[in-house]
């Protein structure tokens, strides 16, 4: 397989429309998604969680922070979406057997919801993560500006791009074909390849797994021409992700968005990476952090 730098690469050489969602059917990939983000309750707090057919090697993180808070989701009422999680990769998920997902009910207060989540799989702890649900409330409000970028403009889409979950396009694929320095930050616009039911819980897991995809990449960036690939052992520590706009609000996974990416800083074998992600009309949605190990062997 491709490391997602590459096919990221690969993926973004191509040009992709604006608003092909009316003629183009949902992806194979995308529905396989959405299915396995329908977990099976097996009891009040615990759930049952499968893998894409095809995974081979580790299971892709986002997929499991994606099912880890469908299932937080699944115990708290409906009213209350959530503005924040953290979670910890342990071990690496094995996709030839299902994962157990065990929620614990630590708070339910007037205003705030919070729920500990831990994935478990050959009776050890792969991912946990704490997870915080907010009721809807108004307050004082301002954003960092959204980057003076546009998506991508084309009238049909690549037969290449009717298969993936998400359509991505690196606004600087250009720039990054060439193997040397870059600096340590990048603009992505992605959108799920095809309608997503109207969904507030869905919309807002599917975000989460796609915002995984680049961020790791992003502390590379510096660094490339100067170590061999093959012998780069990257893999997520932790990632932490704030809602600011809950799905309610408008936004949706179909439409594009913008995930602008920097990394501050690495070190000690690890890459440190930020993202802030933003809708086609300029409102940031949310934002993300990201420790991913960075050992060159």
């Amino acid at each position: 397989m491709l490391d997602e730098e590459t096919a990221a690469l690969k993926l973004s050489a191509l040009i992709l429309p604006a608003c092909f969602m009316t003629s183009i059917p949902t992806s194979e990939r995308l529905s396989e998604l959405v299915a396995l983000l329908d977990l099976e309750q097996i009891e009040q707090n615990l759930f049952r969680a499968f893998h894409p057919a095809e995974r081979t090697g580790r299971l892709y993180g986002g997929q499991i922070m994606a099912q880890a808070l469908m299932a937080a989701v699944r115990t708290v009422p409906d009213d209350r979406p959530p503005h924040s999680l953290h979670g910890y990769f342990l071990r690496p998920g094995d996709p030839s057997v299902p994962a157990l997902v065990d929620v614990e009910r630590m708070r339910d207060g007037r205003s705030f919801t919070t729920r500990r989540v831990v994935v478990i799989q050959h009776g050890h702890a792969i991912f946990n993560m704490d997870v915080s649900f907010q009721v809807l409330e108004r307050g004082l409000e301002h954003q960092e500006e959204m980057p003076a970028m546009a998506p991508p403009p084309l009238d049909k889409v690549p037969a290449a791009l009717k298969n993936p979950a998400f359509l991505e396009w690196r606004v600087e694929h250009k720039a990054l074909l060439e193997e040397g320095p870059h600096a340590p930050r990048q603009h992505v616009w992605f959108r799920s390849n095809g309608i997503v039911p109207n969904d507030p819980a869905l919309q807002t897991c599917l975000l989460v797994y796609e915002s995984d995809n680049a961020l790791l990449s992003t502390a590379r960036l510096p660094h490339r021409g100067s170590f061999v690939r093959e012998r780069m052992q990257m893999a997520s520590l932790d990632h932490a992700m704030w809602f600011h706009h809950p799905a309610v609000s408008g936004w949706r996974i179909d439409d594009w968005l913008l995930y602008a990416l920097d990394s501050p800083s690495s070190s000690a074998a690890r890459g440190y990476n930020r993202g802030e992600i933003f809708t086609l009309g300029g409102r940031l949605v949310a934002s993300t952090m990201q420790e991913g190990l960075m050992r060159y062997r």
